[in-house]
């Protein structure tokens, strides 16, 4: 009997198409895991916690997050690209970190151009130059004319891929010799600020909001060329003669291989979930602005991170560990 390879071709098709559309309706019939890389009770993990709750009502499941912090997130991104791709296990994190560790590090776990697909953005946010709330430097210019006068004697604090990236950018275009300090968190520096061991410190914008309205911090400048609608008041590093321009954002993504109709489902919740005016309100309090976006522009917002990184890494002359 001859076979119609084409028709065989067309039933395959279909077939496939038949068993997503069934997935997508039956999605989700078991829990969802929210991973995130940062330690319980920090900051960050505030806003996954903060976006689970308010998805859990539009899934009508129970969001469990989960935290696996270490290696600046790697194992949270290795654990979540290798994770079954069913919907079932979403990674919410800084999509800029992703894009800095493919070249902050030699050997990455996993290429996550290829092994995450994105769902939709958070939000858009900015590192920020800060000092101890009892520091004389009241601006980057008399924190840099300090520095100078330090030389290597001056220290700074980071604790993320973003973080060292700035510090070695506003050390290039300051002609500054401070050595850098690295945390495992931004709690972990704020002693060493008050004592006076550390200088100044590069901070998620999340950590550094919360630090200045506990009197602990004070924000310097902002590491984007545009001020923050949520922050209007905190210069740029730019408008005080510091070219320093690295965006980050929040984004859920899970591993590549995920159906499509999942995907869109999921997009479609975070998107809902990022509109509300108490998500504006909550993330403006962390110093970011809401951003919502289709997967392929959150896809295509990656791969664009991934390029600029590498141009990042090589400007600050960082050598990948």
């Amino acid at each position: 009997m001859r076979l119609n390879v084409s028709r065989y071709i067309g039933l395959i098709s279909i077939a496939v198409l038949a068993s997503s559309h069934t997935q997508a309706q039956q999605f989700p019939s078991q829990d969802i895991h929210f991973i995130t890389a940062y330690q319980p009770g920090s900051s960050s993990d505030a806003i996954v916690r903060f976006i689970a709750e308010k998805m859990r009502p539009l899934a009508g499941v129970t969001i469990i997050v989960e935290n696996k912090p270490g290696a600046n997130g790697n194992i949270a991104t290795e654990y979540s690209a290798r994770a079954k791709p069913d919907g079932y296990i979403v990674y919410i994190h800084a999509g800029s970190s992703l894009a800095a560790n493919m070249h902050l590090y030699k050997k990455p776990p996993v290429d996550v151009s290829k092994a995450i697909q994105m769902v939709g953005t958070i939000n858009r946010q900015a590192f920020m130059l800060a000092v101890d709330a009892k520091s004389p430097y009241s601006n980057v210019a008399d924190l840099t004319a300090a520095m100078r006068r330090k030389g290597s004697r001056g220290s700074y604090a980071t604790y993320a891929a973003t973080a060292t990236i700035m510090g070695e950018l506003y050390k290039r275009a300051a002609g500054l010799d401070t050595v850098e300090v690295p945390y495992k968190i931004g709690a972990d520096t704020l002693n060493d600020l008050r004592s006076g061991a550390l200088d100044y410190g590069m901070y998620d914008p999340v950590f550094a909001m919360a630090q200045r309205r506990n009197g602990n911090l004070r924000i310097l400048g902002i590491g984007v060329r545009e001020r923050l609608q949520a922050a209007p008041d905190l210069s740029t590093m730019k408008e005080q003669d510091i070219d320093v321009d690295l965006p980050g954002w929040f984004a859920a993504m899970v591993p590549a291989g995920t159906p499509q109709p999942v995907v869109t489902q999921l997009n479609k919740w975070l998107n809902q979930v990022v509109a509300s005016e108490e998500t504006k309100r909550f993330l403006n309090s962390f110093g970011s602005d809401p951003w919502s976006s289709t997967p392929s522009e959150a896809q295509a917002q990656l791969l664009r991170d991934i390029k600029d990184w590498g141009d990042y890494v090589r400007v600050a002359k960082i050598e990948p560990q």
